[in-house]
């Protein structure tokens, strides 16, 4: 069973079809029995991007509600969700002084190396930013970009 630790770019394809859903599906299908794990704060990050989707016009306010009402859902039964605790703040702290992020990004990439050190074992990144996933690499981290078809 291999754990998969989701940056919002890479939830919101689960939800969104864009370049890299296909892929998200694969990982997010039960019959591979794939643990998906994110950020207690992408709750936030991804209502916010569906808002904005829905205030650009791409997306129609009650399907925005259902995105929402679905994340949520599955939030609290699907995925394994990373708090952020005092060390994952410490740790995006620490990211920052040797990448160059933003802030949330490095709250992100601290989300997914303090996952790997609860569980004591291995978690992909998974995310759609060149940047940040240089940066996870860098870390040591094995990452996927879902948008990249292998």
């Amino acid at each position: 069973m291999s754990v998969y630790y989701l940056d919002t770019s890479a939830l919101v394809k689960l939800y969104v079809r864009e370049p890299g859903t296909d892929q998200m599906l694969r990982l997010a299908d039960p019959a591979g029995g794939h643990t998906l794990a994110v950020l207690g704060l992408t709750r936030v990050e991804f209502r916010s991007a569906v808002r904005q989707r829905e205030r650009a016009g791409d997306v129609a306010r009650n399907i925005a509600d259902n995105l929402i009402d679905s994340m949520d859902r599955h939030l609290a039964n699907f995925f394994l969700v990373q708090p952020i605790t005092d060390l994952v703040i410490q740790e995006a702290a620490a990211l920052l002084d040797r990448n160059a992020l933003r802030a949330y990004d490095a709250v992100q990439l601290a989300g997914c190396i303090m996952l790997r050190a609860r569980l004591g074992r291995h978690a992909t990144f998974v995310c759609s930013d060149r940047q940040l996933l240089k940066a996870a690499e860098d870390e040591g981290m094995t990452v996927l970009d879902p948008s990249v078809e292998a």
